[in-house]
């Protein structure tokens, strides 16, 4: 130490560095355990107190609306009656409709939206963010912004051209900028579950120019409000509804109800989850680990405590010394773990760009997030090692001079395992099986410390088995419909033939979508009911075993996640509000429950609706088979169709979610495989060098009597390759209740994530942990191999 220079330190201190010099191996690697909480905690929590943070401020700037009420037509004057709503901020109108967009090179049709702007730039409610290129030339009425991604999806830069059908109108039309908004951080067609750069675009018009499109001159088809802090959001949508009910609204609603901020928070929301439940299994191993390895160093330094104790120093300032040593390995944890934390958050916020799309996105971690992690780490090894700690407090001097009895393997209640049939095993598997009968509490421990390793990367990998089932189920059994085409209005039944006879179409199924006010009791929710066919065979309904269920004649068919947020069971009668036409009112029996992981949603016969209706059969939608030679036919005769404003693609749609699964969980997957690694080597590494330090003079004796390096290796790794070889039923287990408590965590009305486990994420899940536990017994066999047997067996017990 004087060579260092730290001669200056207190005795105790110095004695402390030459602890942690000793045991640097087995510190490093519980160190690195905690890193692994602490990072995980710190790049969670960061990054949901940057997302929360990057949405008020981008909400905030650029004025993303409270309310929003769509209607059928409105006329403009009626903004003012809008503004002097009680409650309300600030209310503004605009002009929104459905499209078709055509892009050169891209063959399939594009669904997207239209949206107004002011042909002049202003401070408005919604507004954009102009990322490249210039606001339109008030002259110039072709001239549009795009959705920045689209647009890079489909190499449109300002000053490009590309063709849209408007309302059954084509018309050319000049990018002027490139441009992203608050209203689509997270850019999804109606009715589908993750972006698609390339298959559905946002496209920003002057205001008149849409209007005559739409023949929607001095109306307005959607109003926005912001309002004042605190007000009863439910009670002014009740009276903005009131207000716009002559005008065809279908209900106005909240934030928290707009598609891309319900995405959004879901995602925050997982964070949250994630913070809250995979640090503490870190901790806890690394509690552990901890408490085994103070609890050797006090055993192997019993006669210089006892010393300390002679020469005066305090129990209680002996056992300070050695949380002093626990606080030093946990404080190198916490320090990686803040370095790695702020790594992996930095690479999550780049991932997430990609997906959300701000304009800004920085990472940044609050302060109390750091204190956090600190202390509770600090917190949960003090805990770990308290016993250990206090062990040495009450450890009399006389006592401690005294070196502790040898291990007695002729203790036990049950007789040896060999006693009945010495031929069964040799020796050296005798003598690890005695050993871990002497310590069960150790062995069981170590055990579940690997266990834990194990169970943490099922239960973290087990979501990308459910999202594979989920997209299985979703296009391959519920909705196989090659494509859905979706009409610009309520249509006689006769508009099924003008698809139906298209190039390629096998099969056309219509259905009639409409919004609706279901309530039950006092639960209210707004919903779509879905009017089919009972013979529908391309978009069906399933029960909890996936089977096709009919629509039954009479009464509603509900969603088993509607059913729970109306607090209904099958026979029970809900009120049906229709928010369309003439908005009747009617009571309908709950006829059946049926199972869905995405969305909720209400069916019903078709024609059973339209007598609710009191009209003829009508239809706003198809869905469509497809012979895949006349594709690219069909595309065609779709783009020129006046009737269609939509298209929705399953193949596309199908891609698209693997692209997302593979770039976002996969990374996922990847970081919980290194943690489950680091776990298990920390656990099997300690065990092994504190069996080693413990039975050193042990096995040098028996390399002395003859056995080889490899028998004695045996003796001292084949117990660690037991218990991991028990472990792994135990972290399968466990690794079911973790993926069992994250599916509960992430029931939300978006997705339900299903508890799927496949046999290849425990096989994977194994094999990681085996080669962790084997890598580590050849770090330690390399020890064993260098043993000094004159300098071992001069050692003092």
């Amino acid at each position: 130490m004087r060579a260092l220079g730290l001669h200056w330190l207190p005795p105790l201190d110095r004695k402390l560095l030459r602890d942690l010099w000793h045991i640097k191996g087995q510190a490093f690697a519980i160190a690195l355990v905690i890193a692994c909480g602490v990072g995980v905690y710190i790049m969670s929590k960061g990054m949901f107190a940057s997302l929360e943070e990057t949405r008020r401020a981008y909400y905030e700037r650029y004025r993303f609306a409270d309310i929003v009420a769509p209607v059928t037509r409105a006329p403009r004057a009626l903004q003012d009656q809008l503004s002097a709503l009680p409650g309300v901020r600030r209310a503004e109108t605009r002009i929104r409709a459905s499209a078709i967009i055509d892009v050169e090179g891209a063959d399939a049709p594009i669904s997207g939206v239209m949206i107004a702007l002011p042909e002049r730039r202003q401070p408005r409610i919604n507004d954009i963010v102009l990322r490249s290129g210039r606001y339109f030339d008030p002259r110039r009425p072709n001239e549009v912004l795009v959705l920045e991604d689209f647009a890079k999806a489909h190499g449109l830069e300002p000053g490009a051209t590309f063709h849209a059908i408007l309302n059954g109108a084509k018309r050319q039309l000049t990018v002027a900028g490139l441009a992203l908004a608050p209203e689509y951080v997270y850019a999804i067609a109606p009715g589908e579950l993750v972006p698609d750069d390339s298959g559905f675009g946002v496209i920003w018009m002057q205001r008149d120019a849409l209007a005559h499109a739409f023949d929607l001159d001095g109306a307005f088809n959607e109003a926005l409000l912001l309002t004042q802090p605190g007000v009863n959001e439910t009670a002014l949508i009740e009276r903005l509804d009131r207000l716009l009910k002559p005008f065809g609204t279908p209900g106005a609603y909240g934030r928290d109800q707009q598609p891309s901020d319900q995405f959004l928070s879901n995602e925050i929301q997982q964070l949250n989850v994630m913070a809250r439940l995979l640090p503490p299994i870190f901790l806890f191993v690394a509690a552990f680990l901890l408490n085994v390895v103070i609890t050797r160093l006090i055993e192997t330094e019993r006669e210089q405590i006892g010393l300390l104790k002679a020469f005066g120093y305090s129990n209680r300032f002996v056992g300070l010394h050695y949380f002093k040593l626990v606080g030093a390995i946990t404080i190198v944890g916490i320090g990686l773990g803040i370095g790695m934390g702020l790594w992996m958050g930095r690479g999550l916020a780049t991932m997430y760009m990609d997906s959300f799309k701000f304009p800004f996105l920085l990472f940044r971690v609050p302060g109390d997030v750091f204190l956090i992690a600190a202390g509770f780490s600090l917190a949960v090894a003090a805990l770990g090692t308290l016993s250990a700690v206090l062990k040495v407090m009450r450890l009399a001097p006389a006592v401690a001079m005294v070196p502790p009895a040898p291990p007695d393997y002729s203790r036990g209640r049950r007789r040896p395992v060999s006693s009945t049939d010495p031929r069964r095993l040799d020796q050296p598997t005798r003598m690890i099986l005695r050993h871990i009968r002497r310590w069960p509490r150790r062995a069981a421990l170590t055990c579940l410390g690997i266990a834990m390793s194990m169970g943490l990367l099922v239960g973290s990998s087990f979501s990308l088995d459910a999202m594979i089932h989920m997209v299985d189920v979703h296009f391959n059994i519920a909705e196989r419909q090659d494509v859905t085409v979706h009409f610009a209005e309520a249509r006689s039944l006769s508009a099924l033939h003008s698809v139906s006879n298209a190039p390629g179409v096998l099969r056309a199924e219509p259905f009639r979508a409409i919004r609706a006010v279901l309530r039950h009791g006092t639960r209210m929710r707004r919903e779509t009911i879905i009017g089919m066919h009972p013979d529908a065979r391309l978009s069906r309904l399933l029960d909890a075993e996936y089977a096709s269920v009919a629509l039954p004649p009479h009464g509603l068919v509900v969603t088993d996640k509607l059913a729970e947020l109306l607090d209904v069971q099958a026979g029970d009668r809900v009120q049906v509000e229709i928010t369309e036409g003439r908005r009747p009112v009617v009571e309908l029996r709950v006829a059946r429950i049926v199972h869905t992981y995405m969305g909720t949603a209400a069916y019903i016969d078709i024609m059973a609706l339209s007598h609710i209706l009191n009209e003829t059969e009508t239809i706003n939608g198809a869905h469509l088979l497809v012979d895949p030679a006349q594709t690219q036919a069909l595309y065609a005769k779709l783009k020129s169709t006046p009737i269609v404003a939509g298209v929705g693609l399953q193949r596309e749609a199908q891609s698209a979610f693997y692209d997302t699964l593979q770039e976002n969980l996969g990374t996922f997957v990847l970081f919980n495989t290194l943690f489950a690694g680091l776990i298990a080597i920390g656990v099997v590494y300690n065990s092994a060098r504190i069996s080693l330090s413990e039975r050193g003079r042990e096995l040098a004796s028996l390399r002395v009597l003859g056995l080889s390096r490899g028998e004695v290796s045996y003796i001292l790794l084949g117990e660690l390759a037991l218990l991991t070889i028990l472990a792994l039923p135990v972290g399968a287990g466990l690794g079911w209740i973790l993926a069992w408590g994250m599916t509960e965590s992430f029931d939300t009305e978006i997705f339900r994530i299903p508890l799927i486990v496949d046999l290849s994420t425990y096989a994977y899940a194994a094999l990681v942990v085996v080669v962790a536990a084997i890598t580590s017994g050849l770090l330690v066999r390399r020890r064993v191999d260098r043993l000094d047997l004159i300098s071992v067996l001069k050692t003092r017990e």
